[in-house]
C-alpha cells in the first residue's frame, strides 16, 4: 500500500505537469501528444479516484493540495474531454472532493466551485476548433457529436445506478452512498437538460439500504420544481419515488395545484379535472402513502375554509381521476382499502368506491339504502359522544359526489312519501356537524318543501 502511494504521488507530479504543457500549448506537437498519452492519463485518473474515495474531502485537500488544478485542467482541456469515459471518472473524482456538509465558506465555495466544473464538463458544449475538425474528418458533425458524449456517459452513470439499486446488500458491488450523494447535488444545475433525465430517473429510482435519505434535499427540490414549471418529463414510478422520499416536494406540488385553481378566474368542473390531472397527483396517489397525504391536505382545506363548496367540488372531482388511475393501474385493488380510507368501514368505502352507472337502474335505491345505514351507524352509533366516526363518515361521503346527486334524483323522482333513508343522507351530506334531532327537523323540511315546490335545491 506505501509503494501505491509513492507512485500515484510520483504519477501525479509528472501528470501535473503534463496536463500544464497541454494547456499552454495549442501545436499540432502538443495536440499529438495529447492523444499519445491519452490511455495512460485515463488509467492514472482510475488510480486517483480508487485512492480519493477512500478518503474524506479534507484528508484529499491535505494530501493533494493542487488536486482542484490537476482536475481543472483535465475538464477543460476538449481532447480529454472527448472521451465519456474520461468524462465520467473526473466525474467521480471531482465528487470525492465535495463537503457532505460544508463548515465553513471556504468549503461552500469550493462545493460551488466543483458543481461550476462539473456543469461545464455535463452542459457545455463548447469545443475547441481543433476538435471540430476531428470530428468533422470522422464523418461527424460537432452538433451531433459532442451531445452524444453527454448521452453516452449520463446513460453510462444512470446504468451503474441501476445496478447499485439491483445488487442491494452485495456491498462488493455497490456503489458507496457518498458518491450517489455527490451525484445528486452536482445534477442539481443540470436538472432541466433533456439528456440527463435518465440520470434523474435513476437516482430517484435508486434505493439504498441506508437508514436516512442519501440524494440531497436541494436535488428533490429542484427535480420537483422542474416537474412542476413542465421543464421536464419523468416517468410517473420516478415521480412516485420523489413523493415518497420527499415529503415537502408532495406538498409543494399540492399547494402548487391549489394555486392555480385560486388563481384561475372561473373554474367550471371542467377545468378543474383538467388543473387535477395535470398535476400527476391522482396518478401518483395510487400509492396509498401518497394518497393520505394528498387526502389530509384535502382535509385541512376543508377546515379551514369551513366546508367551502368550491373545496368540496375539488375533493368530488379528484376522487374522481384517482378511482379512474386506480382502475387503469389494475383492474385489482394492489392495495386494501383500508390503506387509503384507514378511519370508515371498507364495506362502505367498496360500495361508495362504485360508478353508480355501473348499477344497473333498478338497484339504484337499494343500493343507497345500504349507504345510508353504513353511514349512520358510523356517523351516529357513537359511544362516549365522539364526532370523529360522524365526520370521518362525511368526509369519506364528500369524496363520492355521484352518490349524493344521485340521492337528489331518486328524492325527486319518488312520486310516494320520500324514503327516509334517502332523507337522511341528504341531511348529512349537508349538515354533518348536526346532531339526530336537528338531522330529523331538516329531514322534515327536505319533505315540506318538496311537497310545496315539487323541487329540491341542494344548498351552496
Amino acid at each position: 500500500m506505501a509503494q501505491d502511494s509513492v507512485d500515484l504521488s510520483c504519477d501525479y507530479q509528472f501528470w501535473m505537469q503534463k496536463l500544464s504543457v497541454w494547456d499552454q500549448a495549442s501545436t499540432l506537437e502538443t495536440q499529438q501528444d495529447t492523444c499519445l498519452h491519452l490511455a495512460q492519463f485515463q488509467e492514472f485518473l482510475r488510480k486517483m479516484y480508487e485512492a480519493l474515495k477512500e478518503m474524506d474531502s479534507n484528508t484529499v485537500i491535505e494530501r493533494f493540495p493542487t488536486i482542484g488544478q490537476l482536475l481543472a485542467k483535465a475538464c477543460w482541456n476538449p481532447f480529454i474531454l472527448a472521451y465519456d469515459e474520461s468524462q465520467k471518472i473526473l466525474i467521480w473524482c471531482l465528487c470525492c472532493l465535495i463537503n457532505k456538509e460544508p463548515q465553513n465558506s471556504g468549503q461552500s465555495k469550493l462545493n460551488s466551485w466543483i458543481q461550476g466544473v462539473l456543469s461545464h464538463i455535463l452542459s457545455a458544449f463548447r469545443f475547441d476548433k481543433e476538435v471540430a475538425l476531428f470530428t468533422q474528418g470522422l464523418g461527424y458533425a460537432p452538433i451531433d457529436y459532442y451531445p452524444g458524449l453527454l448521452k453516452n456517459m449520463v446513460l453510462s452513470l444512470a446504468s451503474e445506478l441501476r445496478e447499485n439499486h439491483l445488487n442491494g446488500f452485495n456491498t462488493q458491488r455497490r456503489m458507496a452512498p457518498e458518491r450517489v450523494a455527490s451525484l445528486s447535488r452536482v445534477c442539481v444545475p443540470l436538472i432541466t437538460l433533456p439528456d440527463v433525465d435518465p440520470l434523474v430517473e435513476a437516482l430517484l429510482i435508486c434505493h439504498g439500504r441506508e437508514p436516512q435519505e442519501i440524494l440531497q434535499p436541494e436535488f428533490f427540490e429542484a427535480v420537483n420544481e422542474a416537474i412542476l414549471l413542465k421543464k421536464i418529463s419523468l416517468p410517473m414510478s420516478a415521480v412516485v419515488c420523489l413523493w415518497l422520499r420527499h415529503l415537502p416536494s408532495l406538498e409543494k406540488a399540492m399547494l402548487h395545484l391549489f394555486e392555480k385553481l385560486i388563481s384561475s378566474e372561473r373554474n367550471c368542473l371542467r377545468r378543474i379535472e383538467c388543473f387535477i390531472k395535470d398535476s400527476s397527483l391522482p396518478q401518483a396517489a395510487c400509492h396509498p402513502a401518497i394518497f393520505r397525504v394528498v387526502d389530509e391536505m384535502f382535509r385541512c382545506a376543508l377546515l379551514e375554509t369551513d366546508g367551502a363548496p368550491e373545496i368540496i367540488a375539488t375533493i368530488q372531482v379528484f376522487t374522481q381521476c384517482f378511482v379512474e388511475a386506480l382502475e387503469k393501474e389494475s383492474k385489482q385493488l394492489r392495495f386494501a382499502l383500508k390503506t387509503y380510507f384507514p378511519y370508515t368501514s371498507p364495506s362502505l368505502a367498496m360500495v361508495l368506491l362504485q360508478d353508480p352507472q355501473d348499477i344497473p337502474r333498478g338497484h339504484w335505491l337499494q343500493t343507497l339504502k345500504h349507504i345510508s345505514e353504513l353511514l349512520r351507524e358510523a356517523a351516529e352509533d357513537q359511544t362516549h359522544g365522539s364526532r370523529g366516526g360522524a365526520f370521518e363518515s362525511w368526509f369519506l361521503f364528500i369524496h363520492f359526489g355521484r352518490w349524493a346527486e344521485m340521492v337528489a334524483e331518486q328524492l325527486l323522482m319518488s312520486a310516494a312519501e320520500p324514503p327516509a333513508a334517502l332523507l337522511w343522507l341528504l341531511a348529512f351530506y349537508y349538515g354533518p356537524r348536526d346532531g339526530r334531532q336537528q338531522r330529523a327537523q331538516t329531514m322534515m323540511a327536505y319533505v315540506v318543501a318538496t311537497c310545496r315546490h315539487g323541487d329540491l335545491q341542494p344548498c351552496g
